[in-house]
């Protein structure tokens, strides 16, 4: 009797966690979009004068979508060195150690170091590849954490009755595992995107600026919806335009992440 009573208030509480859960990501939606109704019009979030947030929303994808492109090769290519190629133990043992080190590290010593480097140093203009590259930097160990985990739950098997048959891992690297993986690889790196384009941190010194058009190339500054939020809640402009930009970040994070859920749902069902 005990252990029935038990096992249903186990059920009973982990069902209310998840509800939970649930709870407060649909109040922090409502909420938002409550706070910010007012502002919210298409000519807000197209119009390209002080009034929209065209500029800032095309910034944050160039951002997302740059930087989602090097720290995905680079995280991808790091987990897969740990896990398919790591003959040497020392110098796997180096990488694994710079993945973990790179994830404790605060996301404003990432800007601190672009900016000392790239700008002070190199004497490059404050752009969208500056922010970018930081952005990617910051990202790396959030994709080649996950991407480690999916290569070591599908991959390893493949691999090794591959080698079994007399192919060489690059095949099996490129023929296989990616197709295979293709899908949680893709979601990781769309969570690694979204991660990227919510920080400001990262980019507050080294491309973002309060008033910008949407660049035309990679040497140009940018702005950002994060940036505009923090620039607006900051110097107290408007906290009706400050929900308003918030609540479209929020919905273009989840429109990111419904797509690639949609290209996995089709991959699979192919």
């Amino acid at each position: 009797m005990n252990s029935k009573v038990s096992k249903y208030l186990i059920r009973i509480v982990l069902i209310l966690l998840g509800l939970s859960v649930v709870g407060v990501t649909l109040f922090l939606f409502l909420y938002v979009f409550w706070k910010g109704k007012t502002v919210m019009s298409l000519s807000f979030i197209l119009d390209k004068t002080a009034g929209g947030i065209f500029p800032a929303l095309m910034g944050s994808l160039y951002l997302g979508a740059l930087a989602a492109l090097i720290g995905g090769i680079l995280g991808i290519g790091a987990s897969a060195y740990l896990v398919f190629y790591h003959r040497n133990k020392y110098v796997s043992g180096i990488v694994n150690f710079a993945i973990t080190g790179l994830s404790g590290i605060p996301s404003i010593l990432f800007g601190l170091v672009g900016y000392t480097l790239l700008i002070y140093g190199f004497g490059i203009s404050r752009s969208l590849l500056c922010a970018s590259l930081c952005v990617s930097a910051m990202i790396v160990p959030f994709v080649a954490i996950r991407a480690r985990k999916v290569f070591e739950e599908k991959g390893i098997s493949y691999m090794t009755n591959s080698i079994g048959l007399g192919l060489s891992r690059e095949y099996a690297l490129r023929k296989m595992i990616l197709p295979v993986c293709f899908p949680e690889l893709l979601g990781t790196v769309a969570l690694g995107m979204a991660y990227g384009m919510g920080a400001v941190a990262p980019i507050l010194y080294t491309g973002a600026v309060m008033q910008a058009g949407v660049p035309s190339k990679l040497t140009d500054p940018f702005m950002s919806l994060p940036y505009h939020l923090y620039t607006l809640v900051n110097n107290g402009f408007s906290l009706d335009y400050a929900y308003g930009t918030a609540f479209v970040l929020m919905l273009l994070l989840l429109i990111i992440q419904l797509i690639c859920k949609f290209v996995t749902y089709m991959r699979k069902g192919n």
